[in-house]
C-alpha cells in the first residue's frame, strides 16, 4: 500500500529548529513532486513549499522563505522540510504529500494525490 509517514516534529522554542523527513513505503515517489503543507487550529490548510522531481527547483510560501528548506533524497525515498527561526505563528500540523501529472511545481493541495496522516509542530513563545 501507498504511504507517506512524516517524523520529526514536536514542541521546540521560537527561534529554534526542526526537521521533519517524509518516508514514503509501497512505491517509490521519486517521479512525483513532493510538497508539503501545514493547517494550524480553526485555519485552512496552507502550502508551505513544494520541490521538484529532481530537486534542482523549490518554491515556498513567504511566510516560511528564507527560513525553511525543502529537499529530497531519492535514493531514501524520502523528502526533508528543514525549519529554522521557528515562530509561534509556524505551529501548525504539518503534512507531507505526493502530486501526480506533469513536472510543473504545484501550490494548490488538490492538486495532490497522496497524503501522509500528518504531524504535529508547536512552537512555543
Amino acid at each position: 500500500q501507498e504511504q507517506l509517514v512524516e517524523s520529526g516534529g514536536g514542541l521546540v522554542q521560537a527561534g529554534g529548529s526542526l526537521r521533519l523527513s517524509c518516508a514514503a513505503s509501497g512505491r517509490t515517489f521519486s517521479s512525483n513532486i513532493m510538497g508539503w503543507f501545514r493547517q494550524a487550529p480553526g485555519k485552512e490548510r496552507e502550502f508551505v513549499a513544494t520541490i521538484s522531481r529532481g530537486g534542482g527547483s523549490t518554491a515556498y510560501a513567504d511566510s516560511v522563505k528564507g527560513r525553511f528548506t525543502i529537499s529530497r533524497d531519492k535514493a531514501k525515498n524520502t523528502v526533508n522540510l528543514q525549519m529554522n527561526s521557528l515562530k509561534p505563528e509556524d505551529t501548525a500540523v504539518y503534512y507531507c504529500a505526493a502530486a501526480g501529472g506533469d513536472y510543473r511545481l504545484k501550490y494548490k493541495s488538490n492538486e495532490y494525490a497522496y497524503w501522509g496522516q500528518g504531524i504535529q509542530v508547536t512552537v512555543s513563545s
